[in-house]
């Protein structure tokens, strides 16, 4: 708990993602808008991630030069470069005592140079700017824009100008004749964060890495951490059509992941006495060879231990500009004064949430920081984030892991680790105290499900007074990681393993299981059996709903269920008596098979506009030719399966029964017996009348016209064939595969082997046939003979596949 200003109490809440959209009425038409802005967060590495203002995610990524360029060596004195702002830090030399702060920041030195500095160093200058000209939606750059060269514009969208300017310096010693140290230093325009703006977001980041902890400002709530690889240097707002600094704290990396605690006291004595404050550092890291400096906040009188790199204070002078003595020359001498971060101890306007590691067990300490400058611990709590780099093993029970050896993260602050579970190698999922309902409730469904083959496999159950830990089956890949390196599995079908994922819904559904968080990385892929067979199992029960007996949907108390993109229509606009049900994991599914099909593209766009694009039904399944039979089969499906309305989605069991499965020696079988129900039926009969509607298109006017000349100089052998009709398309080949292997050896060659070869030479001419097919037969799905391709007249299925 955390206390308000009235000295109550409230409860810490750890809020799940915000959702993306805002929907309205506007004269009676649901209308669905995205926020305007993003956020802009720039990395020592040089890439400028635009990133969700919700979630963090990234949306895209601008790659330049790195922050900062240093000489690999390290002359003494050295100098070590601050990212943030261009500071500058000497070591060695006459500052024998560590590191000291020089006067000026490299921009400023640039500013003034060319000058030279009282102990005989000359320093000499560049500035070089440019605009980027970036399409906001996608991040492409649409050109650069120098005093050397400009290319015109013809935008289709608002324009992103992002302005960066390259700043070198160089340092000559005119006593020894010799360069002294180079730089050059890289800094994005941007005006000025305006105090009298309410901006209720505050982002933490680590001085030793790319974490970036949010919280709102009022509340104290989490509302995302991400870690973007490389040390964030800057935050950025999205105003009108240019950048504009957002605020951030800088923490140690010790302080935001590894503060330490010895509660050698009891719990409850531990966080009501302990107050720490806190003071500035100097944190000393390197990027590839190169060393920089950075400031950061961390708590007094906590130990901690370098990681080969240097934790020092800062005892260093203002930077509030360069003394110019006269033209040409300046004076560099450091003060001693110190100069804090922005909203460190000399704020007191704002609270800060902290996180630290306990030293005796695997939990994490939240902390705030309060208006008086001062730590309390609050709350033992477990929190999301890894301590990484700790290979101690964690021992629960019968499970033990390691927590350096993260395999994924979930909502709420779960996280996955590679681990043991009696002797096996297992996934341990480690669950928030906070989620133990949730917990309790995944279990139960595993242990309810996981008898299926295409369901994840539940192992064990353990606690500590921390977290909830569960042991279930150890999968090497995703979907998702099929799709974007298929030569993890080369030997996969992506067919098969799309079937394979629908049994496993299937069997849930039949629990009246409902997943609601169905996307390509929560079906995992196993290790290759003993047979070296690798199954797709259906994963992450967190959000699961059972529902109870008797009835079909369920609500949205709880808040929305399901992963921004893969969220169904009726979950985000959900109206009185038309609640959720079923078909929820139905369109999921429907995004994920486009997705495997089309080897990575989403149905509803890219993931700025997707689920915006699914609240208005605008799909597009460009991948698929309409002349190509497997992609008129897919698209069939796919689109039922993404219906904007629930009750057109056909359930799990008619999926499982849709041609999109079945094998060439299926569709050739479904072929002869189709023809072998007709041939006798007059051709006035409701069958033969719904095979020939529309028949034209499918049979390309005169089938016979797109055979080839050995087929039809054999087809004219017998009988005669009227090349209109989809009956007699359906009567040829029918023959033709009934005496295949008395048929002259041109026209075998012609036909190809059965069945895979005979049905090819059809389908790729007609490619419509089968579908078409289908459709019209479904009025005979009672019959046995069509049992192995319709469901049984007890199912209802929407659209031609329905009974």
């Amino acid at each position: 708990f955390c206390p308000d200003v009235n000295g109550s109490t409230a409860v810490l809440k750890f809020l799940s993602l915000p959702l993306f959209l805002a929907s309205q009425q506007v004269g009676g038409v649901r209308s669905v808008t995205l926020p305007e802005s993003l956020l802009f967060v720039s990395t020592l590495d040089g890439s400028l991630h635009a990133v969700s203002k919700q979630s963090g995610d990234i949306k895209w990524t601008l790659r330049e030069d790195p922050i900062i360029q240093v000489p690999v060596y390290l002359t003494e004195p050295g100098f070590l470069p601050d990212p943030n702002d261009g500071s500058l830090y000497v070591l060695g030399g006459k500052h024998k005592e560590g590191l000291m702060k020089l006067p000026f920041t490299i921009p400023e030195l640039v500013q003034s140079a060319p000058c030279r500095s009282s102990d005989g160093i000359l320093y000499t200058g560049k500035k070089q700017d440019v605009w980027f000209v970036v399409d906001p939606e996608t991040g492409e750059k649409q050109t650069s824009l120098t005093t050397s060269s400009s290319e015109s514009i013809c935008p289709n969208s608002p324009l992103l100008y992002i302005g960066r300017t390259e700043y070198m310096v160089t340092m000559f010693d005119t006593k020894t004749q010799e360069l002294r140290w180079n730089a050059t230093y890289n800094d994005y325009s941007a005006p000025p964060y305006d105090e009298k703006q309410d901006y209720k977001m505050a982002h933490l980041v680590s001085s030793g890495d790319g974490l970036v902890v949010t919280v709102d400002r009022e509340t104290g709530d989490v509302l995302w951490s991400q870690n973007y690889g490389s040390p964030v240097v800057g935050v950025y707002l999205y105003s009108g059509d240019t950048l504009r600094h957002a605020p951030h704290l800088s923490l140690a990396r010790e302080t935001l992941r590894f503060l330490t605690f010895s509660s050698a006291n009891d719990q409850a004595d531990a966080y009501s006495s302990l107050k720490w404050s806190y003071q500035p550092t100097l944190y000393v890291g390197k990027l590839d060879s190169h060393l920089y400096a950075s400031t950061s906040l961390v708590h007094q009188g906590v130990s901690l231990v370098p990681r080969g790199l240097t934790l020092a204070r800062i005892e260093g002078p203002l930077t509030d500009g360069v003394t110019v003595r006269e033209r040409g020359e300046c004076e560099i001498t450091p003060s001693t004064d110190v100069r804090y971060p922005p909203g460190s101890t000399n704020s007191r306007k704002n609270q800060w949430l902290l996180i630290g590691k306990s030293t005796n067990s695997s939990g994490l300490w939240i902390l705030v920081v309060s208006k008086s400058d001062i730590l309390y611990i609050w709350l033992i709590l477990s929190f999301f984030f890894v301590t990484e780099g700790d290979s101690e093993e964690v021992l629960v029970g019968k499970i033990s892991f390691t927590p350096s050896e993260v395999l994924g993260h979930g909502t709420a602050g779960t996280f996955v680790f590679r681990g043991r579970f009696d002797g096996r190698h297992v996934a341990v999922k480690r669950i928030l105290p906070e989620c133990f309902e949730v917990a309790e409730r995944e279990v139960q469904l595993l242990r309810e499900s996981d008898t299926h083959p295409n369901v994840i496999r539940y192992f064990c159950t353990e606690r500590d007074r921390l977290f909830t830990y569960i042991a279930i089956e150890l999968c090497p890949a995703t979907l998702q990681q099929y799709v974007e390196d298929p030569s993890c599995f080369p030997e996969l079908n992506p067919i098969s393993l799309l079937e394979q994922t629908m049994c496993g819904l299937s069997h849930l559904h039949s629990l009246n299981i409902v997943h609601r968080d169905l996307k390509p990385r929560n079906i995992l892929l196993s290790g290759p059996s003993v047979l070296g067979r690798v199954r797709a199992l259906i994963s992450d029960f967190g959000l699961c709903k059972k529902i109870p007996d008797g009835r079909s949907s369920f609500s949205l108390r709880s808040g929305i269920p399901g992963t921004e993109g893969w969220i169904a229509p009726e979950v985000l606009h959900e109206t009185p008596g038309n609640k959720p049900t079923a078909a929820v994991d139905v369109f999921s599914a429907g995004c994920i098979f486009y997705y495997v099909v089309s080897r990575g593209q989403h149905p509803f766009g890219d993931a700025l506009r997707r689920q915006v694009n699914i609240l208005s039904g605008e799909y597009s399944l460009s991948h698929f030719m309409e002349d190509i039979h497997d992609d008129v089969i897919a698209q069939d499906l796919i689109e039922q399966m993404i219906s904007a309305e629930a009750e057109s989605r056909p359930p799990t069991a008619c999926v499982l029964k849709h041609p999109f499965f079945w094998s060439p020696e299926k569709q050739l079988v479904f072929f002869q017996d189709v023809s072998d129900r007709i041939e006798k039926e007059p051709a006035d009969s409701p069958i033969v009348v719904r095979l020939e509607s529309a028949g034209r298109a499918v049979v390309r006017t005169n089938w016979r016209m797109h055979i080839s000349v050995p087929l039809q100089t054999d087809l004219r052998r017998f009988r005669t064939y009227k090349g209109n009709s989809v009956r007699d398309l359906l009567r040829a080949m029918r023959n033709k595969k009934h005496h295949y292997h008395e048929l002259p050896p041109e026209v075998q060659e012609t036909l190809g082997e059965l069945p895979e070869g005979f049905v090819s030479y059809f389908t790729s001419r007609f490619p419509r046939l089968l579908m078409h097919t289908h459709a019209a037969l479904h009025i005979c799905a009672h019959e046995r003979l069509f049992h192995p391709y319709y469901l049984p007249p007890i199912h209802i299925c929407p659209g031609h596949c329905s009974s």
